[in-house]
C-alpha cells in the first residue's frame, strides 16, 4: 500500500512509488536513495524543479529532458538504469536523513538479471552507505556523485557534471 507523500509532517511508511528503469543492454545503473516527495508528486524520478538531475545529463548527452518519454529516451541512448537503493522507509519529509526502518531494494536480483551492468553510481553518500553496508561483497565497481538535490548546494553545478561526465559519460 502506498502512502499519501503529501502529509508533510507526519512519519509514514512509503513504498517505492516506481519501477526500475532498465534496458537489455544497461552498463551503468545509478542508485540514488529513495524518491523526494516531489518525485511522488510527479510521478517520476528526479522531479524537484531545482534537482539538477536532469539539467546534468541533458548537458552530458545533448538530449532533451523536458518529458519522462525524453528522459527515458536518453537513458536508453546512454545505456543508463535508474533507480534507488531504498524500497521502502518511514520519513517525514524529503531529507535523505529522515529515513528511517529502511527496506533495501534486492541489488544482487538486479544485477543477476541485468549482466550487462558494469558500474553502479550512486547520486549522493547516503545511497552509497546504505548500499555498502548490505552488499560490499557484490563484485562491482562503485562510485559515489555528488548530490543533484537542491539541498546539496555547497558544490558548484559545473563541478557536478564534471564529475558525472567523469564516470558517465562514453569517450
Amino acid at each position: 500500500m502506498r502512502c499519501s507523500p503529501f502529509f508533510y509532517g507526519l512519519i509514514m511508511r512509503y513504498e517505492h512509488p516506481f519501477d526500475p528503469i532498465l534496458f537489455p543492454d544497461t552498463e551503468t545503473l545509478i542508485l540514488g536513495t529513495f524518491p523526494s516527495l516531489d518525485s511522488f508528486k510527479y510521478d517520476f524520478y528526479y522531479a524537484h524543479k531545482r534537482n539538477q538531475f536532469w539539467k546534468i545529463m541533458q548537458d552530458l548527452y545533448g538530449m532533451p529532458t523536458e518529458t519522462k518519454e525524453e528522459q527515458i529516451a536518453l537513458l536508453k541512448k546512454a545505456k543508463i538504469g535508474l533507480y534507488d537503493i531504498v524500497a521502502s522507509c518511514e520519513r517525514q519529509n524529503s531529507s535523505d536523513a529522515n529515513l528511517k526502518n529502511c527496506t533495501l531494494t534486492d541489488i544482487p536480483k538486479i544485477l543477476k538479471n541485468n549482466p550487462s551492468i558494469k558500474l553502479i553510481a550512486f547520486t549522493g553518500k547516503k545511497a552509497a552507505q546504505l548500499y555498502a553496508k548490505a552488499y560490499r561483497d557484490l563484485p562491482i565497481p562503485t562510485v559515489t556523485l555528488p548530490s543533484p538535490s537542491p539541498a546539496y548546494a555547497s558544490m558548484r553545478y559545473e563541478t557536478k557534471r564534471e564529475m558525472y561526465a567523469k564516470y558517465l559519460k562514453k569517450k
